[in-house]
């Protein structure tokens, strides 16, 4: 949805100098595009994977004096504009863009334990740096917390099963590869569900690598960061690719939109008027050339808001 994303920031990239960050690198298409159209924008781009930085680094090297690439989670943020202010000369951004989810080069890779479709380790970690891993929690949580993760994070109804036989399994010999755990899955699923939906352990996969990455933590803590760091007129957009990541995105724009006036007032008060406004309505979805052109973005989900009011404290 690189166009739409590109349309949705262009209001607030006007300026002289614009600063937009982002909050998800991964190979950096949307930086190279948001750069070469703006020859004036300076660039943030933050990821957790050091081998986005380093592609990165690489692919946006003809703008390397615009460009400020940072090896760190999106949660750190407040933290990076913190760092990144001074050297530009103003504390506020003009756009920020979460492209959120697993990169195509981590689902690609089959060392990086990410996918069911390969037999690699198990590992999911989109910071190779991190020590938490995919086998650790397959290991070593205990049946309760690996049903809440398969809950929460994979909506698997069959989790207690799932977690059971995980359980059961490991006891007999450590679970260390995507192959062994994918049939550990499969055969947690009754046979009817099975035949329908797809890979049995997308959502048990998916849970995993939420859970290694904490990605729902660092959503939640970088898109309130994000929303602050704007300025007067600023846009924050949002691509997610799994209904949970979008309800969070959902909740957090509305909060932030929304009157907070007692009811029954005869005039609203200042204090608790929106400061931002959606510019999207609902979520946006890939259209049908963009899904014949590249099919893993039938998923993707865009939500947009802008800055319209600044107080005194902000």
């Amino acid at each position: 949805m690189l166009d739409r994303v590109l349309e949705l920031l262009a209001p607030a990239l006007g300026g002289e100098r614009p600063v937009v960050v982002d909050a998800n690198l991964g190979l950096g298409g949307h930086s190279e595009a948001l750069l070469a159209a703006y020859p004036a924008l300076h660039l943030i781009g933050i990821d957790r994977d050091p081998f986005a930085i380093d592609f990165s680094t690489r692919r946006l090297a003809p703008y390397a004096e615009r460009t400020t690439l940072v090896h760190a989670s999106s949660d750190q943020l407040a933290e990076v504009l913190a760092a990144t202010g001074p050297a530009l000369g103003r504390a506020t951004v003009d756009g920020v863009l979460f492209d959120l989810g697993v990169s195509s080069p981590q689902l690609d890779e089959a060392e990086r334990g990410f996918a069911y479709s390969y037999d690699a380790p198990l590992d999911m970690r989109m910071d190779t740096e991190q020590e938490l891993t995919a086998e650790k929690v397959v290991n070593t949580y205990s049946a309760g917390d690996l049903v809440r993760i398969l809950r929460d994070y994979g909506e698997e109804r069959f989790a207690p099963r799932v977690a059971g036989l995980i359980v059961k399994e490991r006891a007999k010999e450590a679970i260390t590869s995507t192959k062994r755990l994918a049939e550990i899955v499969r055969q947690a699923i009754p046979a009817a569900t099975r035949r329908t939906g797809g890979n049995p352990a997308k959502r048990t996969f998916q849970a995993l690598r939420i859970e290694v990455n904490a990605e729902l933590a660092a959503l939640e803590a970088a898109l309130p960061a994000a929303l602050d760091a704007l300025t007067l007129g600023g846009r924050v957009v949002v691509l997610s690719y799994h209904s949970l990541e979008d309800r969070l995105t959902k909740q957090v724009l509305t909060a932030r939109t929304r009157d907070t006036s007692p009811p029954g007032l005869p005039v609203p008060l200042p204090a608790h008027q929106p400061r931002f406004r959606l510019v999207t309505r609902g979520a946006e979805l890939p259209g049908e050339e963009e899904l014949a052109r590249n099919p893993r973005a039938a998923s993707a989900r865009l939500r947009a808001a802008e800055r319209i009011r600044v107080d005194d404290h902000d």
